[in-house]
């Protein structure tokens, strides 16, 4: 049965510790300023998974963006360097060749966290059982791995929220596959197995390709974020400009954030996907705060490891017909209008007080 999941309004600011895994991604990185912008979240640590762009890569982009965002010291950990037991695939047509699109960020002064981004977690979650909630936007080999060392991970966690997978709804990688699953399948797997059989409420919440299909971030987005955080001109991103345009925005983080979500339309618009952007992680980060209105349905997921041309298939039975309990929570309702209203009230409030 659908329920209606925990809704709070923009302006409360209940505290938040999150751990946070991803392969930064233009999305990702929309996500962690997102994230940034919330003075209740506490960033306890960002982990590091290959994806988008490889390991090394997608640290040094989460160093940067965490300095530029006003968050310098958060630790950031690297932790696998490829799936479990297939090879690496990474998406530069989709993100850029180092994962940002046409962004280049300042490089970042902070360091790589010389312990493993597995070894970070364990110990961040035993030191505060019942505290953090993990936002897992990557393929999910990391946290497999934790769960490997940790098993009682699902009980120590405060909650888990998951983007990948895709129910009933074409993939975005193959006809059947969404792309964290598709990177690494085996991981999926046994995430989704170490869940089966807890209570409802320890269930992992998962923003799957149905729901996240449905943020479809637009010029005009683009336009009302830049005027939030107070640029002297407007800040147009348009169809029929010229492919790899650089933002001149006043503001550095819209620039910034102009610039790779240009390259994410450009993207989409040559896949047949119209000059928008799919923003995965923005919604899965809404969700793990406590920001998004949204609906649940509890069911079994199966990832398909085996049959090549299904690899990275996840299926659903949300009506126990294969006679197993439970392994997720599947968000079925969320509401584009509302999630972009917040993304432009905190991410252009945090480029302006950024300004100042």
């Amino acid at each position: 049965m659908s329920e209606e999941r925990a809704t709070a309004a923009s302006g409360q600011a209940e505290a938040v510790s999150l751990l946070v895994d991803c392969d930064t991604g233009i999305d990702d990185a929309l996500a962690l300023a997102y994230l940034c912008s919330l003075p209740n979240v506490d960033l306890v640590a960002v982990s590091s998974t290959p994806g988008n762009v490889d390991a090394e890569q997608v640290a040094r982009n989460n160093l940067a963006l965490l300095e530029l965002c006003g968050r310098p010291g958060v630790p950031v950990a690297i932790g696998a360097r490829a799936p479990l037991r297939i090879p690496l695939v990474t998406t530069p047509e989709t993100h850029g060749p180092f994962g940002i699109g046409y962004a280049e960020l300042p490089e970042p002064h902070g360091q790589i966290q010389a312990v493993d981004a597995v070894e970070l977690w364990i110990e961040a979650a035993r030191s505060r059982p019942g505290e953090l909630t993990a936002l897992l936007t990557a393929p999910l080999t990391n946290f497999a791995l934790a769960l490997r060392a940790e098993p009682m991970l699902p009980e120590l966690l405060r909650g888990v929220v998951i983007m990948g997978g895709s129910y009933f709804y074409q993939g975005n990688t193959t006809p059947t596959a969404e792309w964290n699953t598709h990177v690494d399948p085996d991981a999926a797997a046994e995430v989704f197995a170490a869940f089966s059989g807890l209570p409802e409420e320890r269930l992992p919440v998962v923003c799957a390709l149905e729901s996240t299909e449905r943020i479809e971030l637009r010029p005009e987005h683009v336009a009302a974020l830049a005027a939030r955080a107070g640029c002297e001109e407007p800040e147009l991103v348009a169809p029929e400009q010229t492919e790899g345009r650089r933002s001149r925005a006043s503001n550095e983080l819209v620039r910034h954030l102009s610039d790779m979500l240009r390259f994410y339309f450009e993207f989409h618009r040559r896949n047949g996907q119209g000059y928008a952007a799919h923003v995965h992680d923005y919604f899965a980060a809404s969700v793990a705060v406590g920001t998004a209105r949204y609906r649940t349905r509890t069911a079994t997921v199966h990832v398909e490891t085996a049959s090549p041309k299904l690899i990275g298939t996840t299926v659903a039975d949300f009506r126990g017909l294969w006679g197993e309990p439970p392994n997720a929570r599947i968000v079925v309702e969320n509401h584009p209008a509302e999630a972009f209203d917040e993304l432009v009230r905190s991410v252009g409030g945090l480029g302006r007080r950024l300004d100042a």
